[in-house]
């Protein structure tokens, strides 16, 4: 779909399984950051000024008020494409900017969700090459994670394209047979945060490795 941004006459082209149907999302325009409102039920598209009135809640609320919006999914944003994103989960403000200053670094975009709800919202309309968060993120044990049970569903050419991370107490950096053991890709110790870009890229390049020779093992055989 072609989204044109009235204010700067930007145009966005938003991949169609993108946008949910029979719902009322928003996209933040990339050049002019207005906020652009796409209601696929009534196929309407109308422009809103990025500034909420004063005194007044700019989001829909759920019946009866409360403040929450309907679904986590409403809220569309726009990344250019190329960019390599990185979801980075949690509710500790200092342990995530450590973590997001190092995946800076490392050329990611971050993007923050602080409940398993916001997190499973955006990884249903964003491909994420990195997605990182604690082991008790959401207040649940890891084998009772909404975050953990979205990824292991996800079907193997979407997760194959995933780097997922996870950090904990007791881990030890990097120990492999423990992430296979979790379905993931990296387990890291909370204290080796202050080294993660390093851990990071050296994990990413063995991961890579892996699925080189894997999907040549494929190619091979005929399975690919």
């Amino acid at each position: 779909m072609d989204v044109i941004c009235e204010h700067c006459r930007a145009t966005l082209n938003i991949p169609d399984e993108k946008i949910p149907k029979g719902q009322k999302i928003t996209a933040t325009c990339p050049k002019c950051k207005n906020r652009l409102i796409i209601d696929t039920r009534k196929g309407v598209q109308r422009e809103e000024d990025v500034s909420p009135t004063p005194g007044v809640d700019s989001k829909e609320t759920r019946p009866g008020g409360g403040g929450y919006p309907e679904s986590e999914d409403e809220a569309l944003e726009y990344y250019e494409e190329g960019v390599k994103l990185a979801l980075v989960l949690g509710e500790n403000a200092e342990q995530n900017n450590q973590i997001e200053k190092h995946l800076d670094a490392m050329g990611f975009r971050c993007v923050l969700a602080d409940n398993p709800r916001k997190a499973i919202g955006k990884m249903r309309l964003h491909h994420f090459d990195l997605v990182i968060f604690p082991e008790d993120f959401g207040g649940v044990a890891l084998e009772q994670s909404p975050v953990l049970h979205f990824l292991n569903h996800l079907s193997m050419s979407v997760r194959r394209r995933m780097f997922v991370g996870i950090v904990g107490e007791n881990y030890q950096t990097m120990d492999q047979m423990m992430a296979f053991a979790l379905s993931v890709n990296l387990v890291i110790s909370k204290n080796d945060l202050g080294r993660l870009s390093m851990i990071m890229q050296r994990a990413v390049s063995q991961n890579e490795r892996f699925y080189k020779i894997f999907m040549e093992t494929f190619r091979e055989t005929g399975k690919a």
